[in-house]
């Protein structure tokens, strides 16, 4: 149980505060990849650049599947998910989490309305996405929201260990894309 908490408190899983992860700036132009993921428990390829071909993406990287902040910023996404959806966006959520995991994420919590892809090393890295947090375990996704405009280019980072604002700022951005 000790280990658990040590872990989850690593994880920024917990209530106490701790400083923003950095990430890719407003502006950087998005590393393209291709992975795995699940949408309503069904394994499916993601390729970021077929996406945005389709309009704008919503790339969010989340620490854990199952987890309580994780958990509770995945039903916030799908609620929201009809609306990005109607603004031409499409959302994924990222993390290290292994496909049966996230086959069972997106159907639980995600609630079939998104899909969830595997965070390759690579894109960890290319997303500046890694926790790099002591006693965090190597793969592990930071808390952080990139919104991608069709050209490719950064429009909008969040990066913060609270799930709460995510959303809010992310469709923010998306809404301001259709105005441009």
């Amino acid at each position: 149980m000790r280990k658990t908490f040590l872990t989850l408190a690593a994880l920024g899983l917990t209530s106490l505060p701790l400083a923003a992860h950095a990430a890719l700036p407003v502006g950087a132009k998005a590393p393209l990849f291709k992975t795995k993921g699940a949408k309503a428990g069904k394994v499916m390829d993601f390729d970021l650049a077929a996406a945005l071909k389709k309009g704008p993406v919503v790339l969010y990287f989340y620490p854990k599947a199952f987890t309580q902040g994780c958990t509770l910023e995945a039903h916030a996404f799908a609620e929201a998910t009809p609306e990005f959806a109607r603004l031409g966006a499409t959302v994924v959520g990222m993390s290290a989490d292994d496909l049966p995991t996230l086959q069972k994420f997106s159907t639980e919590e995600c609630r079939d309305k998104f899909a969830v892809a595997t965070a390759s090393p690579a894109v960890v890295k290319g997303y500046d996405a890694a926790m790099n947090r002591p006693g965090v375990p190597d793969g592990v996704t930071a808390r952080v929201s990139y919104v991608i405009a069709q050209s490719g280019k950064i429009v909008e980072v969040h990066s913060d260990p609270d799930y709460r604002d995510h959303v809010t700022l992310a469709l923010e951005a998306v809404k301001a894309l259709r105005k441009k």
